[in-house]
């Protein structure tokens, strides 16, 4: 076997076994669990954006005391070995590209479209699923699509299901409804469509985008709807929570407040009814997750994962 060779298959066996070990912190200890009153709460990971190496972020996982996670998908392909895209992905879009540029981007598709369809690939996925649930993470749902070809959308839900997730979340809209929906399906899966200030717009039609797929649910996030409408999110959960497979924790002021309108606060300090909406899914037993989604801005001599381990608290304390 030629050095070159003998040097790959001996990096790919490192990664194999540095995926499997499971977390330092997780040895000798019992996995705790952010279940609390039979609603289980957890984040996504956006809340740790600060943190940008994959294990740094199941640290901070850990270390915050969840036990379940909306996962970002941004970076997983790179730190599982993915070939790198070259040219930045603002130029592919200006579609002003030299010739050589386009090359490149032409040889990237190519041995992308390879790496996500080995079997090699896939159980890179596996280990990763087994390193989050051996540290006591379970990834919930997934925040990230290949691409809107069905193609892509189909490869996105194999590794959506490989890492044990319910299904995948995007932003709500026409498109993401349709296409992301129908792929859902075909998977056996579901569709979670986030919501920012969609609410506010009185042609606005959740009923239609939900009817798109039989797949289709909603990753409601209350602070936004409470923030930008003024409306209470305890009754669009009481009509809605058959359609709701998880929610997004954070606490805003009020559209109409007379400081500051739809303003991010310290968990406590807005106005929206996060007590009321953990009471609400705990007193019915809904199965909807509720995710913290950390977006105040950070206390001087804080971080982001001491301040969604108070946040976690706050769920606790109501809930228990």
């Amino acid at each position: 076997m030629e050095k070159k060779a003998i040097k790959s298959a001996l990096s790919v066996l490192a990664m194999a076994l540095l995926m499997f070990m499971p977390s330092l912190t997780a040895q000798g200890q019992e996995p705790v669990s952010s279940n609390y009153g039979g609603v289980q709460i957890g984040a996504i990971t956006y809340s740790f954006r600060s943190i940008r190496e994959v294990d740094a972020v199941l640290q901070a996982c850990v270390d915050a005391g969840l036990s379940s996670v909306e996962l970002m998908g941004t970076g997983i392909e790179n730190y599982l070995g993915a070939p790198k895209l070259t040219v930045s992905r603002r130029k592919i879009r200006s579609g002003n590209l030299t010739d050589e540029e386009k090359a490149s981007l032409e040889n990237y598709q190519k041995e992308i479209h390879v790496w996500r369809y080995s079997d090699e690939t896939m159980g890179k996925y596996v280990a990763l699923r087994k390193k989050f649930n051996d540290a006591g993470v379970d990834i919930h749902i997934y925040k990230w699509i290949a691409g809107m070809s069905d193609e892509e959308l189909d490869y996105s839900f194999k590794v959506a299901k490989t890492l044990g997730a319910i299904g995948i979340t995007t932003e709500i809209g026409e498109e993401t409804c349709t296409k992301v929906g129908a792929a859902a399906q075909r998977a056996g899966m579901v569709a979670l469509f986030h919501n920012h200030f969609q609410y506010a717009d009185e042609d606005f039609d959740v009923d239609k985008l939900l009817a798109m797929s039989p797949a289709n649910r909603l990753n409601f996030d209350i602070g936004h709807y409470f923030g930008s409408t003024g409306k209470d999110p305890v009754a669009f959960i009481e009509k809605y929570h058959a359609q709701i497979a998880s929610i997004h924790l954070k606490d805003k002021t009020a559209k109409d407040n007379e400081v500051k309108g739809n303003a991010n606060m310290v968990w406590g300090k807005g106005e929206t009814p996060i007590k009321e909406v953990l009471l609400l899914i705990q007193k019915n037993d809904w199965p909807i997750y509720c995710d913290i989604e950390l977006e105040y801005k950070i206390p001087e001599g804080s971080d982001p994962v001491k301040e969604v381990a108070i946040c976690r608290e706050f769920c606790k304390q109501i809930l228990q």
